[in-house]
């Protein structure tokens, strides 16, 4: 394998960038080079973490506020590198480096901890995540590049709103100018790879995250869950069997029915809260309070 200096091979994967990144051009470049820059011999991972029986683990913005800043606080602690996030209502996308110590006592600190700031909120006990993490390790720049798309365009997928928009992601801050708290050297890294001018970088970053991925990634299963199709045709059985009409469920005498449906939606279901309320055309914050686990009575 041949050893490359890595301004060559980045100047090579910007070329790859300008020209729509062709996957055929950088695979070519990749092989070429021997594959031999910094993430090929990293131990970078696309994590995954989802709720306890696909429940939801971020009932509100202060859940995800949480979460975030207990990954930026472990981070410190355990000296990994972070290049995105993206916090959902019941699973998170998370791609880091390992350095001091390995992905698995890294992800356990984070779980461990942020279990315990919901177990104590909530008055609950028992797991909050499901299983162990589920992991893949990024092998090229093309993945790497690829799933940072993937995992900022998350809450477009469940049709939340635009990537530039969602607050619980690490997207605002590879566009934003200013130097946040929390703006970090791996983002600056991963800019790079579009252009050594940071203006150019950031505009040539958001042209690239708005192309579409070829590539399958890692993500909850769509058997596990309900879509959007899937979910009408769940709502319009329930209702044709309780024979209440949909416009129905915003009545007081229907709010038991109502309760039970949005619960199973929110269980059964990886779409947003948002998007629940949407289909049902209920209020928002009633979905929200339903999401919410109840505090055990005394």
């Amino acid at each position: 394998m041949m050893e490359v200096d890595a301004d060559i091979y980045h100047s090579y994967v910007r070329m790859a960038v300008f020209l729509n990144f062709n996957i055929l051009y950088l695979n070519r470049i990749t092989s070429i080079l021997g594959k031999s820059c910094i993430l090929i011999k990293a131990h970078i991972y696309h994590v995954m973490l989802r709720g306890n029986e696909k429940k939801n683990i971020f009932s509100d913005d202060e859940d995800k506020a949480r979460f975030i800043d207990t990954i930026y606080h472990k981070k410190k602690d355990n000296g990994f590198c972070l290049y995105a996030y993206c916090v959902m209502d019941n699973h998170v996308h998370i791609v880091l480096k390992e350095q001091k110590d390995p992905i698995s006592i890294v992800m356990k600190r984070i779980g461990t901890s942020y279990a315990c700031y919901f177990n104590k909120k909530y008055k609950r006990v028992g797991h909050v995540f499901q299983d162990r993490f589920r992991s893949e390790t990024i092998e090229n720049d093309r993945y790497l590049l690829s799933v940072i798309r993937y995992i900022h365009n998350n809450p477009v997928k469940a049709g939340i709103c635009k990537a530039h928009e969602y607050k619980w992601s690490s997207y605002q801050l590879y566009i934003k100018e200013d130097k946040d708290q929390k703006k970090l050297q791996e983002y600056d890294e991963i800019l790079n790879y579009f252009s050594e001018d940071r203006d150019r970088a950031i505009i040539l970053f958001k042209e690239f995250s708005n192309q579409e991925n070829d590539i399958e990634f890692m993500d909850i299963k769509e058997e596990d869950a309900l879509g959007d199709e899937r979910a009408l045709e769940y709502i319009n059985s329930y209702l044709v069997k309780k024979n209440i009409p949909l416009k129905y469920l915003k009545k007081r005498e229907y709010k038991r029915d109502r309760d039970i449906l949005v619960k199973d939606f929110i269980e059964k279901s990886q779409l947003s809260l948002r998007k629940i309320a949407e289909i049902l055309d209920i209020n928002r914050e009633t979905v929200r309070k339903l999401s919410v686990p109840k505090e055990p009575s005394s």
